[in-house]
């Protein structure tokens, strides 16, 4: 009995001193200098909305943040926005992954014109598209409208006749045309 307590110990321990040498080649190989802009991984969560999307279609990695101070080996200090102020800022290397600059990443910020209570009025753009949708009650008209300061894809599908109700001069413009 001693000889096999003796035997799995000794397997139980070639097995540990295998993983724990395959976990540092890989940790080992990975090392970030100050001032590098790395991404940090997102831990998925079943069922949880992540900058609104969910599941397979959520990110993995968010950032680019940099780098501040590496503290022991395996970690590394960033400076994160003020919206994740909340989140300790040490993270381990298996956690970051390497930035690389591409210009596709960098978007332009559309200018809004913002009233005095810094909020702006939706108008609509253009008419995208109509249908008409038979229900119980009778047919109803629904016309897909591009807003401004929105992108073709954000386009929604509205009844008509609110739309006329609330853009009279909207519909004027168009049947003039």
């Amino acid at each position: 009995m001693v000889d096999q307590v003796r035997l799995i110990r000794e397997k139980i321990r070639a097995a540990q001193d295998r993983q724990k040498s395959y976990a540092d080649l890989r940790r080992s190989d990975i090392e970030f200098a100050v001032g590098d802009k790395v991404l940090l991984k997102v831990s998925p969560m079943r069922r949880v909305m992540r900058f609104g999307k969910r599941g397979k279609m959520c990110q993995k990695f968010i950032g680019s943040y940099e780098i501040f101070d590496r503290v022991g080996e395996v970690a590394y200090l960033l400076t994160l926005p003020s919206a994740l102020d909340r989140v300790h800022n040490v993270f381990h290397v298996s956690q970051l992954r390497k930035y690389i600059s591409d210009h596709y990443h960098v978007l332009e910020a559309e200018m809004v014109e913002l009233d005095d209570a810094l909020t702006y009025v939706e108008t609509p753009k253009e008419i995208l598209d109509r249908k008409v949708r038979k229900t119980r009650h009778g047919d109803t008209t629904l016309v897909k409208l591009l807003w401004s300061n929105h992108l073709m894809e954000e386009a929604t599908w509205e009844a008509e006749e609110n739309i006329k109700e609330q853009y009279p001069h909207f519909f004027e413009q168009i049947t003039a045309t």
